[in-house]
Order: structure tokens, then C-alpha cells, then sequence
């Protein structure tokens, strides 16, 4: 009987019970953890690299934390108003932290998702087209899971509760107002559904973007980030990309062509550097082995111009390799016809008669 009644003067003690119940959770959460820590990793679910209990141990410890105090709450001696006080605050924060906890498992999702898609896809380009909806539908879900739980934190005050009523009650100027306020919110997210699903481009894809050449790195629900070739990051709006007009090497394929423009005296043998841009090119590993070719394709009063034209798999390596082939055709040019590169020409007359001597004074 003595033992019974220290038992429940130590529960009515509300540090003690605090203190107990958040080391209890932390146990309960760590072992919950490392059983799905271990069923994961025996079938390979997620990447080796992710850790679960850095993902899901705060959040869940809090989670059981805050459900266990609701228990204890009406054995804890305290002035009626002083637990109604408590009893909302636990509302709210218990609110608070579902919402965390429910953000995480949806991340979580995202994430063995990939894994599944990384080890069934076998081509990238659609590995990024999976990857670009479903980081969309994660950025979507926690923003509409992060409003439900402020407008759950709101109506459980007593005065929103009215202030809704009367709101419905003047529904009409109500709407235009938050018709004109949520027109930009509203617009984002239309362009990011039509981003998501009709992808005029993808993450990871090469863009030019106002003449900024680089690659999508990253896409949010109200902006976008183009990573260029010198590691500046240039900020894009959503609505940017489906109101300007932009260009993407890679929307279809990975595959691209690298062009290079030569212009060369008349004097110059053509057929002496198709051997040697021919000779160039096989030794290059970023050539996909497909396309190839060297022609006059315009001349002037002064020079011919000539187009290499070359495919690779990607638009890095028609980049390396455009640079690869105008550093060496120059090179060969300069080393074996020096006398062909561009110049100016000056005809001068020869003049075979002299002056007679009778106007020389």
C-alpha cells in the first residue's frame, strides 16, 4: 500500500513525470528505429548512406513525448485554469510536431522511392524525369501538410472559430479578396504541376537561359536554380521558363551535336584536314561514334569558312570536344600551312615605264 501511494506522489510530481516520460520516449523511439534500421538495410530499401535515426529519432521522440503527457496531465495537481492553459499549449505543440513527424515520413517515402528507381532505371534520362515529378510531389505535399496543421492550430482557438463563421457568412468579398492575394501563390503552383508533368525541362538538364548557359540544379515550388559552367547559381522564377523563351540540349536525350568554325585561306587543302580532323576525332573518348564531318560551307572576298560538325553523348562532352578539335586544327594549321591562315591581300601594280629625263629636274 506504501509502495502504491509513492507511486502515485511520484507521478503527481510534474518535473519527476516530465523527465520519466521524455527518457522512457527517447527508449521507445530508439528501439522503433533500430528495428526498421535493420529490416531496411536486410532489403536494401534505402542508399547505404542515409541514416535513419538522424531522420526519424527527434521527430518521433517528441511525437511519443508529447501523446504520453496528455496522459499524465489530469493527475498532476494544478488550478483548473492554469491546466486548461497547459492542455492547449499540449494542443498546439502536439499539433506542431505530428506535422514534423508526418513531413519526415513523407521524405522518407521520397527517398525509397529513388532507391527503387535508381536500381530499375537503367537510362539516366528517365531516372531525372521520375526524380523532377517526384521531388515536386514532396515539395507540395509538406506545403499542403504544413497549411493543415496551421489552420488545425487556428481553429482550435474558440475566436477563429467565429471569425470563420463570419467569414463564410461574407463568403462573396471574402473570395475576391483572396482571389486577388493567392492569384501569384496560385500561379506558381499551376506552373509547378505543368513543370512536374508536361517537363520542359528536367533536373539535371543543360539550359541557356538569357544567354546563361548551365543546368537545372535544383526546382521549388516558386523558384528555379540554374547552376552555370563558373558555379554562379542564377535564380529563376517558376513562371520565368513558361512565359520566356529558353533553350534546353536536353529534353529529349542526352545526345548533342558540337559544331566548330574555321576560316582558312583559299590556299588551304581541305581534304588534308578532314584527314587530320578525321584522325582527331577517333582519337577522342568523347565522341559518341556516330557523326563526323568537315565542309566549306561559306566563303568570302577574303577567307572560306569551315564547319566541323561532331556528336556526342552529352552537352559536357560536345563542349570537351569542341575544345579538343580547335585547339588541334589550329595547331595543325600553323605546324603544316602556315601560309593558309587568314590574311589580307594587297595587289601592287608593277610599273615598267620611266619618267623621261627632260621632266627630272
Amino acid at each position: 500500500m506504501e509502495i502504491l501511494q509513492l507511486s502515485g506522489t511520484f507521478w503527481k510530481n510534474p518535473i519527476t513525470s516530465v523527465i520519466l516520460i521524455l527518457v522512457a520516449a527517447y527508449a521507445i523511439s530508439f528501439l522503433f528505429v533500430s528495428v526498421f534500421k535493420k529490416y531496411f538495410q536486410k532489403t536494401e530499401i534505402i542508399p547505404e548512406n542515409f541514416c535513419l535515426n538522424r531522420h526519424f529519432s527527434v521527430s518521433l521522440w517528441l511525437l511519443i513525448s508529447f501523446i504520453s503527457f496528455k496522459t499524465i496531465l489530469p493527475t498532476v495537481k494544478l488550478p483548473v485554469q492554469n491546466l486548461q492553459t497547459i492542455d492547449r499549449i499540449w494542443l498546439i505543440a502536439t499539433i506542431i510536431v505530428a506535422t514534423y513527424f508526418l513531413a519526415k515520413i513523407i521524405s522518407f517515402g521520397k527517398v525509397i522511392i529513388f532507391r527503387n528507381i535508381e536500381s530499375n532505371s537503367k537510362e539516366e534520362f528517365k531516372y531525372r524525369k521520375l526524380r523532377t515529378q517526384l521531388d515536386f510531389v514532396e515539395k507540395f505535399a509538406i506545403v499542403f501538410l504544413c497549411i493543415a496543421g496551421f489552420a488545425a492550430i487556428i481553429l482550435s482557438f474558440d475566436e477563429a472559430k467565429k471569425f470563420g463563421s463570419s467569414l463564410i457568412a461574407s463568403a462573396g468579398l471574402a473570395g475576391i479578396i483572396i482571389g486577388f492575394a493567392a492569384q501569384k501563390s496560385l500561379s506558381n503552383l499551376i506552373a509547378g504541376f505543368q513543370i512536374a508533368f508536361t517537363q520542359p525541362f528536367k533536373l539535371g538538364d543543360t539550359v541557356v537561359v538569357d544567354g546563361e548557359w548551365g543546368h537545372i540544379k535544383e526546382i521549388t515550388l516558386t523558384y528555379i536554380v540554374v547552376k552555370s559552367w563558373d558555379k554562379r547559381n542564377l535564380i529563376v522564377p517558376i513562371t520565368y521558363l513558361l512565359e520566356k523563351p529558353f533553350q534546353n540540349w536536353t529534353r529529349s536525350n542526352e545526345k548533342t551535336m558540337g559544331i566548330v568554325f574555321l576560316y582558312v585561306d583559299y590556299t588551304l587543302p581541305v581534304d588534308e584536314l578532314r584527314k587530320e580532323f578525321m584522325r582527331l576525332v577517333s582519337l577522342t573518348e568523347h565522341w559518341d561514334g556516330e557523326t563526323a564531318s568537315l565542309y566549306v560551307i561559306d566563303t568570302t572576298e577574303k577567307t572560306m569558312q569551315l564547319r566541323a560538325l561532331v556528336s556526342a553523348k552529352t552537352a559536357n562532352d560536345a563542349f570537351l570536344i569542341k575544345v579538343y578539335l580547335r585547339e588541334n586544327l589550329i595547331k595543325f594549321i600553323q605546324e603544316n600551312y602556315p601560309n593558309c591562315l587568314p590574311k589580307n591581300r594587297v595587289d601592287c601594280p608593277v610599273t615598267t615605264s620611266f619618267p623621261k629625263q627632260e621632266n627630272i629636274v
